[in-house]
Order: C-alpha cells, then structure tokens, then sequence
C-alpha cells in the first residue's frame, strides 16, 4: 500500500521510543562523522538535527531515519578539503553552500518526479560504488586511528603514507582504537538489543582514556559550542562557482541514491511502499537547512532504520522524536562530549566504512557473473582513486552497453524471415496453405517483441538473407515498441524491395507503431491498400498476385508513389493496377 498519512498519534508510545532509542545510536555517529569529514563533531550534530527533523517532517517514508551517513561523509570530506585548500579563508562556508547546492537538487529531482529512475542502475554499480565508499572510510580512518594527523592528499595521501604513519603510532591512542574495535566486533547480540555498541565504545573508550591515560597526551574533540547554530550565508566565488555546483549535484545524487536504497529496505520491513519524489523534496529541505546551519548533508540511514522500525515507530513522529533529542544535547549537554578521544570516533568510523563494504557481494560475485564481476571492481576502484560521478558514470555506461547487446542478441532471434509453412512462427492453417502455395514467391518478414536500436543490424542481416521473391510482407502485429533505429532498418528493407519491382505489404502497425512509421514517411512510400491489419489478408492477395505473375500475360503495374513518378513495369504477368 501507498503511505498517504506520515504522521498522526495512534502509535505513539512506540513512535516516541524508537526516537529516543535511534537518537542514542545516532549520537556517536554524528560525532565521528563530524570529526572524520574536518567540519568538526559539532558539524555532525548539525546535520543529525536538521536533516533528521526536516525529512522527517516533510519526506516520504514515515519510518525512515535521515542523518550524516558514511557515504555522504566521504563526499563531504572531499569537498570540505578541496574547498579550504582553494580558498582557506571560506573554504568552510563554501563547503556548506554545496550542501545546500545539493538540497537544492534533490528538491528539483523530487519536483520533476525523478525519483523513480534514480535508483535504476544495476546491482553491480551500485555494489561496486558502495563498497568503494567504504573503502574511502576505512582508508582515511587510519591515521587518527593510530594517533597521527590525517597527511594531505585524500585517500591517495593516506596510501603513499602509510610506512610513515605505521611506523609512528601512538601506543595509547591506537589502543583505543583497537578497543573500540573490539567492542563493536565483539560485543554480544542480546546486549545490542539493550544498548547500542557505538554508544558503548564510545563511553568505554572516553573512561579509559581518563583512567589509564591521564597523563597521557590524547587528541580529543575538544569543547564543542552550546546554543543554536549561526547561520552559514551562501558564499561563491566566481573562480570556484562550477565546481561548487557540480560538488553540489554529486552530493545531491548520492543522497538520493543512499536515501532511496535506505527506503526499499524499509518497504521490505514494514510491508509499505514509499513516496520516492516526496522523499527526495523531503530530504532536499533537510540538507538546505543543514547547510545554513554548518551542518553535515545526510541521506537516508539504513542502521538507524531498522532500529527504528524495530522498537516500534510506524510514523515520522519517532524522526522528529529524535531529532529533538538531539537538539537538547546541542543546546545543553555538548560540552560533556570535548573529552571523546578522536581514535575512538575512529574506530567507530573504520567499524561504519567495513560495513558498507557489499560482503556479501563481493564473496560470491565471480560465481554469478565474471562481466558483472569486471564491472563492480572498475566501479570500486574508480570510486576510491579517480572520481565517486566518474565511476558511477563509467560503471552504469558499461553495464548498459552490455546489458543492450545482450537483448539485442536475444531479440534479434525474433527477427524471422519466412517463406514456406515451416515452424519458425505461429501460423494458422490457412496462412500456412497460403505460403505453401506462393512456392517460395511470397517472402514473410516477421518481427517480433521490443525492436531497440540493436535489433537493426539483425533487421539488415536478414534483408542481406532474402532470396529472391515477388511480395515482401513486413509483419509488426507482435511488435510492442519500434525504436527509431529500428523504424530505418525496416524502411531500407521496403526501399529495397521497391527498388527490386517487388510488392511490399504492411501488416498489423496499430497505436504507436503506426504512428512512428508515418511520422518517418514509411507509410507514404506504399499506397493505403497495402497497409492492412490482418496476416492473414496480406497473404491472400501476394499468392493473388503471385498466381497472376505466373500466367506470363501481362505487366503487373505498381504505384508505389517513388520520387521519379514513373510506374514499374515486369513483363509476362497479367495488368494488376493497385
């Protein structure tokens, strides 16, 4: 069923709990997104506020739980970098304008109902995009991870560091690293049911740092500012104003694309189906308010939903519950957080970027297809060395050029040239009498199924294939949809024809079809008698004709209305004027 009511008060006990219980599994995530993309922790609480309240308030999937996400995160640590390297003193403030560049999108996607082909692309783009996102996570996670600055460069920095960073680590910090880990690995099922693992690394971790290493120098978030967030005026550049637009549609797609996989896993739970284009309006409002509060871009969280869903919420109202939340430890409880050491944020980023990694996938991926196998690491590799748009581009154009040549080749088996009553299609009795008395004079072009653009090679072959004949039937009864390609191989095939002093028939053009072949003049090349609905018709009168070529009497006159305006004679048949 269509959701049509997001919010109302009849589940309210079980919405106002999964709001509370999602704020506490989204707290440490904020944080740790917040440090990783260099915005700061407190950016991250921005961005679980507003994204979450706003798409909840105004998306369209009432269990969905929106806030700063890995994938977003990675972006937007990309973007913040690129950013204040160009420009250091705005580079900031032009960050959070492309995040409301790309909530500006995302509502212009949502307006022009977009949604549904947002997420059209194959499993194995999607899986390869993903997986490398994690990869990025991990990746940039390694340096706080080990108690040591993040060097510059991105991922590419990181790896061309890595002997350095390992041979320098800090013993204290990457102890709470490792045990943040294992905490998040280890910890037991029955005890995530109680309380998030993230929330308990994070107070774990942040005791023993106290206990064990007072006197120990750790790097720690630090004082994060109480109060309402002051406003982030959009900034441009005139230098920086293309990149910051196409900064701001990548951010924008991604969010779409991380938000509506996030909404299938919640239709699959709860047995309801989403509003895609509400949704994306939803979380566009979400993201432009979070940039104006120098808040993180956040999309759709998958982990937070199926919380959400599985302590009880059915309406919005637990996203707003949430958010919220929230917002009290923003206005009055932030400062309990500057003692958090940044290798535990670290190690609960790292636990997020193994997450996204598609296991499943990639363990079994070679078993099911080597193309798709192929395609899926290119898009992985792609995503973490050159560009997150480039491999997605790259990865959807190769995928559909071989998932078209793969139809094409399958269609193409429904292209079909007939001349006698052989099985190679359905035929009536009569249509099989008939053909069986043209005596191979009557040549019936039979079309079948979808005729996409790679259809017409099989078109041509099969006209380069015709032997010699009197009539040419073109049979489109089971032909669903005509591409333009495919509308010129058939007009060649009947030019040719016309050009050989052969009669051409049309058989069963109806709705679209028909309308294609006149807009493209075909129809103007035969006259209207030729054109008929019925196979069966079509072959009475070429055995007709067929049985008046052979007597040897006559000219057989056409009038096929060629440029020339001349008519086409053949001799020895009986005068046929049509």
């Amino acid at each position: 069923m269509r959701i049509t009511n997001l919010i109302h008060f009849r589940n309210l006990r079980g919405d106002i709990f999964g709001g509370l219980t999602t704020a506490v599994v989204s707290l440490p995530l904020a944080l740790a997104f917040g440090v990783a993309s260099g915005a700061g922790a407190v950016a991250g609480l921005y961005g679980a506020v507003c994204v979450g309240f706003f798409a909840a308030l105004f998306g369209g999937t009432p269990t969905l739980i929106s806030e700063p996400t890995g994938p977003m995160t990675v972006v937007m640590t990309t973007i913040v970098a690129g950013m204040t390297a160009r420009n250091p003193e705005n580079g900031l403030a032009m960050a959070f304008t492309v995040v409301m560049l790309a909530g500006i999108f995302q509502i212009i996607f949502g307006v022009f109902k977009l949604g549904k082909y947002i997420t059209l692309m194959p499993y194995s783009v999607i899986s390869g995009f993903m997986s490398g996102i994690g990869v990025i996570l991990v990746i940039l996670q390694i340096a706080p991870f080990v108690g040591q600055p993040s060097p510059k460069g991105g991922v590419v920095g990181v790896v061309q560091n890595l002997p350095q960073l390992l041979s320098n680590i800090n013993p204290a910090e990457a102890t709470l690293g490792a045990i943040t880990l294992a905490i998040l690995f280890l910890m037991p099922t029955k005890f995530k049911r109680i309380v998030p693992p993230q929330l308990v690394a994070l107070i774990v971790g942040t005791v023993i740092s106290l206990v064990f290493f007072s006197g120990v120098e750790i790097r720690r978030i630090g004082e994060i500012p109480v109060g309402l967030p002051e406003l982030q005026l959009p900034v441009f550049t005139s230098g920086q104003i293309t990149v910051m637009i196409l900064d701001g549609l990548v951010l924008g797609m991604l969010g779409c694309i991380d938000t509506l996989l996030t909404a299938v896993i919640a239709d699959s739970i709860t047995r309801t189906q989403h509003d895609s284009d509400k949704e994306l309006i939803g979380q566009g409002i979400g993201n432009l308010v979070t940039g104006l509060c120098g808040g993180l871009p956040g999309a759709g969280a998958t982990m937070g939903t199926v919380v959400n869903i599985q302590t009880g919420a059915k309406t919005a109202l637990s996203g707003i519950t949430r958010a919220l939340v929230l917002l009290v430890v923003v206005l009055g409880a932030a400062r309990l957080t500057q003692s958090i050491p940044m290798a535990v944020l670290a190690g609960i980023a790292l636990k997020v970027g193994i997450d996204i990694l598609d296991w499943s996938f990639l363990k079994r991926a070679h078993k099911v297809s080597m193309k798709g196998t192929l395609i899926m690491y290119g898009v992985l590799l792609l995503t973490v060395f050159v560009d997150l748009i480039v491999a997605v581009g790259v990865g959807v154009f190769i995928a559909n050029i071989l998932t078209i040549e793969r139809l094409s080749e399958l269609q193409s088996h429904e292209v079909k040239t007939v001349s006698d009553a052989d099985d190679e299609i359905v035929l009536t009795k009569e249509e099989k009498l008939l053909l069986d008395q043209a005596n191979n004079r009557v040549l019936l072009f039979y079309l079948s199924g979808p005729m996409i653009f790679g259809v017409s090679k099989a078109i041509a072959r099969e006209q380069t294939a015709m032997k010699d004949h009197d009539v040419l039937i073109v049979d489109l009864s089971d032909v669903p949809l005509l591409g333009v390609t495919a509308s010129l191989a058939i007009e060649n095939t009947i030019k040719d024809a016309i050009e050989k002093d052969r009669k051409v028939f049309i058989v069963g053009a109806t709705g679209k079809i028909q309308r294609r072949l006149e807009k493209l003049g075909i129809f103007d090349l035969l006259p209207q008698n030729q054109i008929l609905m019925d196979r069966t018709e079509a072959l009475r009168q070429a055995v007709a004709l067929v049985r008046g070529y052979s007597d040897g009497t006559a000219a057989v006159r056409y009038h096929y209305g060629n440029d020339s305006g001349s008519d086409n004679y053949q001799s020895g048949a009986p005068d046929v004027v049509t």
